[in-house]
């Protein structure tokens, strides 16, 4: 996935075949990262958000959305993303593309204080931290 150019599907970001995570530090996010190096996921499938690139690329797909994005949960998605990048979340999006390996990103976003973290399929978007989107929950 290139950063400056994200998938998008009604002018909203849309990565089919990856997971989307909100990590509340950039060091929760990179403890994430070398967890998955060492299972075997290339840095090349991985794509860093600071809170302010989120920010930037929320305001934006907020611009460009058509209104066709508003009958899915993809629009709910983007300005959830930008509250937590409000709120100082760092993004870690993860190419993932077959159940397996969904699995082993979602176990990893439970296993290091992720905030959210959906998995995008192509017709369907799924939850996988059983957290609600926006909401930052209190430190553990």
């Amino acid at each position: 996935m290139d950063k400056t150019d994200p998938p998008q599907a009604f002018g909203v970001f849309k990565p089919v075949g990856s997971t989307v995570i909100a990590f509340r530090s950039a060091a929760d996010m990179q403890a994430a990262v070398n967890s998955l190096l060492e299972q075997g996921f290339a840095d090349s499938t991985m794509v860093r958000y600071t809170p302010a690139e989120m920010t930037v690329q929320v305001e934006a797909n907020l611009q460009t959305a058509s209104p066709l994005a508003s009958f899915g949960y993809e629009l709910d998605l983007v300005k959830a993303h930008g509250v937590l990048a409000e709120n100082g979340c760092s993004f870690l999006v993860v190419h993932a593309p077959d159940d397996a390996q969904a699995e082993r990103v979602a176990a990893v976003a439970r296993a290091t204080k992720a905030v959210s973290a959906q998995h995008y399929g192509t017709f369907m978007i799924e939850e996988l931290t059983g957290l609600t989107p926006g909401h930052t929950p209190d430190a553990t």
